[in-house]
């Protein structure tokens, strides 16, 4: 496993002093809140690889996709989630999620979010748009209820933090794999990539809205409020604070490796 994942590791044992929950609950947690389904949608993001280099997957045909599909092994994501998970999440945190999520209503949710996982923002832009229109005219708070949830468990500032990490460990990877002939000075990267936040931020907010009406659709606003009122609780902004660490953990991690892997793909590979 890569340094930076023993680091995260090593980072929740100091931080977290109370006894971490056991495997076999924490395999039942990450199944009862989505967290493994979730995990296995990080196979949609290495279609992005190519493009960060000015590539096109489709040119390395076959090879490309078994790459992927090697790398972002589902049973593998999920161990290397289960190893973190099993030194970092508490008993009571744990306990908590599940029973949320374990839910009636949790469950529903779950079922909505795993939905939409499998698909692209572009596969459900157009349904999402009209949806949120409707929220809008008949002054449903739901729209205000979306934002207040992806601020209490930090969707925004997470999902940028991990994309510009992955950008930075693949483009240095391949730099240094030869992939590219650009080389890179790490700091300097991170500078230049860091002047897109503000644009990706407000880009983020808009589509939230719009992603959310469609994942929810088929809720309630009573039932959004009670999901807001959820995700407010500090055990399960904790949840999330290490979900969204291990996410993009991973994900920098599966995407350095497939850098220095693909300086070994040739776009004719079709076997």
């Amino acid at each position: 496993m890569r340094k930076i994942l023993v680091a995260i590791s090593l980072l929740f044992l100091m931080v977290m002093p109370a006894k971490a929950a056991d495997r076999a609950k924490i395999a039942q947690f990450m199944a009862v809140t989505g967290f493994d389904v979730a995990l296995e949608s990080m196979r949609l993001s290495a279609r992005d690889a190519p493009t960060m280099l000015g590539l096109d997957a489709d040119d390395f045909g076959l090879s490309w996709s078994r790459l992927a599909d090697r790398i972002f092994e589902p049973e593998a994501l999920k161990n290397d989630a289960l190893e973190i998970l099993d030194n970092a999440l508490t008993d009571d945190v744990l306990a908590h999620a599940t029973q949320f999520y374990g839910s009636k209503l949790g469950q529903r949710l779950v079922t909505a979010e795993n939905e939409s996982h499998g698909l692209d923002f572009e596969d459900r832009e157009a349904e999402g748009a009209r949806l949120a229109q409707a929220l809008s005219a008949r002054g449903s708070p739901q729209p205000q209820y979306f934002l207040d949830m992806a601020e209490s468990i930090g969707y925004v500032e997470a999902t940028i933090k991990a994309y510009r990490e992955v950008q930075v460990r693949f483009l240095m990877a391949a730099s240094l794999a030869g992939l590219i002939d650009q080389r890179f000075d790490e700091v300097d990267l991170r500078a230049m990539l860091a002047q897109q936040d503000d644009e990706v931020r407000r880009a983020m907010a808009e589509n939230l809205i719009v992603a959310n009406a469609f994942t929810y659709r088929d809720f309630t606003d009573s039932e959004i409020e009670i999901y807001r009122d959820a995700l407010a609780m500090p055990q399960m902004m904790e949840v999330y604070e290490l979900m969204n660490a291990i996410h993009f953990t991973i994900m920098a991690d599966r995407f350095e490796r497939m850098a220095l892997e693909m300086v070994n793909l040739t776009p004719t590979q079709e076997l």
